[in-house]
């Protein structure tokens, strides 16, 4: 029998790029930047990042293989799930001018937009350049993609070794063996960048098989050796002891995975959600050149999730970015295929629906303000006076912003796990609240002992932690 060639993956490998294929990158560093204006200060994620980032490598791989924590305040919290992460950022940051807050998010931001920049390259080669400009402009546009594209975090790079493993995949389609070394170290990047993006090179295995059958041998052995070094990663956070840590953050979702997925995509919004599953559906059937790749991306990453849900909860929107974005690429695909007069329709409906669901990302606040705090604290803090942190996040945000922003205050600066001192007259308690509460800690009881009581509270709220400056005196102090 002979294998199936979809329409449009047999193009010459050698066609040209084209202007317009810039486009989606631009957009997304355009509306990058704009979220970055704000310049609000890191949350947690970010603040370990920064954190772990400034040690010396060797301090960083040894953490890495022990499973230990870089500082005292985060010895249970090892660098070990995004160890490869890590190596990078700490290149970033060695380079001369790099290293500060908003740097971190920036090289996000620019592998973000590489990665996209290659979808498009890839889409277009695949099914042409009104197709190829589309996808990257709906996936530049969708809310998911932008919120994680300016955090320092993982996923920028994830986004980029995705786009270099489609273009590989693409250039072997066209003119084989052309692309398999490309194919295998953006395969093998993809992984170590998150692991469930890990899913997303099976999902290109798969399409390379059912297109080209016993000929895709190489693409099978490639990405079979590609997920090796993701495999490894796994097996020494399994020696080490680190195992299934931040399990907790993920979710059951009850067998509605691919429903909230999908709706996590569109940011929460009917109208871009409904339109962009129904045009998906449309790619799905009528779609040239790209559709068998892009339906793969889809669903093979909702499956072994859907499958692997059974045994665990692994539900968490942003883990599922890297598949997501195959649904942007079906839905361009998918407009694109209508009749030409309902193309333009379409097409606009499709970018304006995702603009306007990521619209209120412009307007979002600070997702943690342990900036401000220390800002409060180099404002009214005196000489003498500790400033304790009371658990974990406020102890990353406190530590941070006192280093780049606030170094007087450091000779008072208390870290877990290290309690409050009960000898001071004047102490400064920064803590996280949760539902409102102050999280307990026994630096309460030490203090409460010790005959201080709370005089004053600031009350920090954000997006992702609110957090609290208490001080507390003890009677009778001016």
């Amino acid at each position: 029998m002979r294998p199936r060639v979809e329409p449009g993956a047999e193009r010459p490998a050698g066609r040209r790029w084209r202007p317009w294929e810039v486009l989606p990158p631009a957009l997304l560093l355009a509306l990058g930047t704009v979220l970055l204006l704000p310049g609000h200060g890191l949350w947690f994620d970010e603040l370990f990042t920064a954190e772990v980032s400034r040690r010396s490598l060797g301090t960083i791989v040894s953490a890495v293989v022990q499973g230990r924590g870089t500082t005292s305040y985060l010895v249970d919290v090892p660098p070990s799930y995004n160890a490869p992460y890590y190596l990078v950022t700490w290149a970033w940051s060695a380079l001369p001018g790099l290293g500060g807050d908003t740097s971190l998010r920036v090289l996000s931001l620019l592998a973000a937009a590489g990665g996209l920049a290659l979808i498009t390259r890839a889409v277009s080669r695949l099914a042409g350049t009104g197709t190829g400009v589309l996808a990257g402009v709906v996936v530049a546009s969708s809310p998911l993609l932008l919120e994680q594209a300016v955090e320092a975090r993982s996923y920028g790079l994830a986004v980029l070794a995705t786009g270099g493993a489609l273009l590989g995949l693409t250039r072997w389609l066209q003119d084989p063996p052309t692309g398999l070394v490309l194919f295998g170290l953006a395969g093998a990047g993809m992984g170590l960048a998150h692991w469930y993006a890990a899913t997303v090179l099976a999902a290109f295995v798969l399409a390379a098989l059912v297109l080209r059958g016993r000929r895709a041998v190489g693409p099978a052995v490639v990405g079979a050796v590609a997920v090796l070094p993701t495999v490894g990663l796994i097996v020494v956070n399994l020696l080490n002891g680190t195992g299934s840590r931040n399990a907790e953050h993920l979710r059951d979702t009850g067998g509605e995975l691919a429903a909230l997925a999908a709706t996590a995509w569109a940011g929460g919004r009917g109208p871009a959600l409904y339109l962009t599953v129904g045009l998906a559906l449309v790619g799905a059937v009528r779609a040239r050149g790209v559709r068998l790749v892009a339906v793969s991306w889809v669903l093979v990453p909702l499956a072994l999730l859907m499958t692997a849900e059974q045994l665990r909860p692994v539900y968490h929107p942003r883990y599922l970015l890297v598949g997501l974005i195959g649904l942007g690429v079906l839905a361009a695909a998918g407009a694109w295929a209508l009749p030409r007069k309902a193309r333009g329709p379409a097409t606009a409906l499709l970018v304006g629906c995702s603009l306007v669901a990521a619209a209120p990302l412009a307007d979002r606040g600070p997702r943690e303000r342990s900036d401000d705090v220390v800002a409060l604290l180099a404002q009214f803090h005196r000489a003498g006076e500790p400033v304790v942190a009371a658990d974990q996040r406020s102890a990353t945000g406190l530590d941070h912003y006192v280093r780049v922003a606030a170094p007087g205050l450091r000779p008072d600066v208390v870290l877990p796990p290290d309690d409050a001192p009960g000898s001071a007259d004047r102490v400064w308690l920064v803590r996280r609240l949760i539902d409102g509460e102050p999280v307990p800690t026994d630096d309460d009881a030490v203090l409460i002992g010790a005959g201080l009581r709370m005089t004053e509270q600031w009350d920090f709220p954000a997006a992702k932690t609110d957090l609290v400056v208490q001080r507390w005196d003890r009677p009778g102090r001016s």
